[in-house]
């Protein structure tokens, strides 16, 4: 049974103040469960969109609470994961909230709670902002996705997209009619996966890469993160296509 302790009960008497999302176990380290909640405020009614959303622990030794606010604090479907990521003995938080826009893009925070500190370990603009890419389309059916001038590139063959979408922008020899260039969201997805099953976590994050519009996807770029002791950092990365 989960415990709903009175002063949620008071804000929610006077206010459109909801749980989103509650998770139980051991965040700050003292081998004590602990309660997580993440609450909000419907404003339009039934509607799904959630305003002001707040990360809310409770310590499960002394009962006290701990008030989280995040940045970006609006959107759908707010969720909580619970799980070690930084080889520390104790649970970190992640925070994923879907934005609602047509890229796909979310927002995802995780905390670190050891001691009862908040200590925010992941941010998806932190991410987005090293995370940006080139996309150019090429002669011959292809387009080059590029991490920044010394970063990785990826060669998509977009042959599959077939022969109409093929002649409005190259001609009968395979040459482009004119420059295009497109784009790779911000971050989309962000899943915990235990790639070594031992009990630590790291991460696999999505990001879509867009042709000439925002519904003209071409495929994904996918990495894999894990913590080196400071950050999350980059071990394997793909792009990946349909099909």
């Amino acid at each position: 049974m989960y415990y709903y302790p009175p002063y949620f009960w008071r804000q929610m008497q006077n206010k459109n103040i909801y749980i989103l999302d509650f998770k139980q176990g051991d965040v700050n380290g003292d081998i004590i469960v602990d309660n997580v909640y993440l609450v909000g405020e419907r404003i339009f009614g039934e509607s799904p969109f959630i305003n002001n959303i707040t990360l809310i622990i409770q310590d499960g030794k002394t009962n006290t609470f701990t008030r989280i606010p995040l940045k970006e604090n609006a959107g759908y479907n707010p969720t909580i994961f619970l799980g070690n990521f930084t080889f520390d003995n104790a649970n970190d938080i992640l925070i994923s909230i879907d934005s609602g826009g047509s890229g796909g893009y979310a927002f995802h925070y995780i905390y670190s709670f050891i001691n009862n500190t908040p200590k925010k370990i992941f941010d998806h603009e932190k991410f987005n902002q090293e995370y940006k890419y080139n996309v150019i389309y090429k002669d011959y059916y292809e387009v080059e996705v590029k991490n920044g001038p010394k970063g990785k590139k990826y060669i998509i063959d977009i042959k599959y997209k077939g022969e109409e979408y093929l002649s409005e922008i190259y001609d009968v020899n395979g040459k482009l009619k004119k420059a295009i260039e497109g784009w790779v969201n911000p971050l989309g997805g962000l899943y915990p996966i235990d790639f070594q099953r031992n009990g630590t976590y790291g991460l696999y994050a999505s990001q879509r890469i867009a042709g000439r519009y925002n519904a003209d996807g071409l495929g994904y770029v996918e990495t894999s993160l894990e913590w080196n002791g400071e950050k999350f950092a980059p071990f394997f990365q793909t792009v990946g296509i349909l099909g």
